[in-house]
């Protein structure tokens, strides 16, 4: 299977990296009202991604790789997060301490897929995530997921400064309800994304492509 989205990509370099589908970036008992922190266009998105990644581990088969979080709270975090989230505007720690938070949500892993836990955005800071991708030949890399403005731009600007080529499925990346971090994401899938990092297309696009 040759693609024309990259000259040299195919089933066996490429892998499918989903970013954080879970409560507590999607569930309701997960929003914050006071913070204008709402998910309801992150729900409608996610059975869409779940129909793709079943259809991808199908159609395409390869390494699938699916992202939750460590606790979110100050002793699971980083120096530098602990050290940001001293400004009020800015803290964003996780009150639940019962692993609620970090269960999948709509997206469910399969035994044949590479589940990792970051206690950051950027999913490039685990090194059994490299190990992997570096053990099976991976040079590019098919990312979805949430939140487009956060930890899938994160990890594309890291994965792509790491050496690896990407394809970001416009359709199946997702921000919460807030209006502006919606138009954060219409510019980054028009502008920073093709321009910067990586061929931005449709999951039809990429499932037509691979057949």
């Amino acid at each position: 299977m040759n693609m024309k989205i990259y000259k040299d990509m195919d089933k066996v370099n490429t892998a499918l990296l989903v970013i954080d589908p879970v409560n507590s970036c999607a569930h309701e008992k997960c929003e914050t009202p006071e913070w204008n922190i709402y998910f309801s266009k992150i729900r409608k998105m996610l059975p869409k991604l779940d129909e793709f990644v079943k259809r991808y581990r199908k159609e395409v088969g390869g390494l699938v790789v699916l992202t939750t979080i460590t606790p979110w709270t100050k002793e699971h975090l980083p120096d530098n997060l602990n050290e940001l989230y001293t400004d009020p505007e800015a803290e964003y720690y996780s009150e639940d301490a019962t692993g609620f938070d970090e269960e999948f949500y709509t997206v469910k892993p399969e035994k044949s897929d590479f589940v990792i836990a970051k206690n950051t955005y950027d999913a490039f800071t685990n090194e059994d995530l490299l190990k992997k991708l570096k053990e099976k030949g991976i040079r590019y890399i098919v990312i979805a997921g949430i939140f487009s403005d956060g930890c899938v731009l994160a990890s594309v600007v890291s994965g792509f400064a790491k050496g690896f080529n990407f394809v970001i499925l416009k359709d199946l990346i997702e921000t919460t309800d807030d209006k502006t971090r919606q138009e954060l994401q219409k510019l980054l899938i028009k502008f920073t994304f093709p321009k910067m990092y990586g061929k931005t297309i449709t999951s039809d696009e990429l499932l037509k492509e691979l057949k």
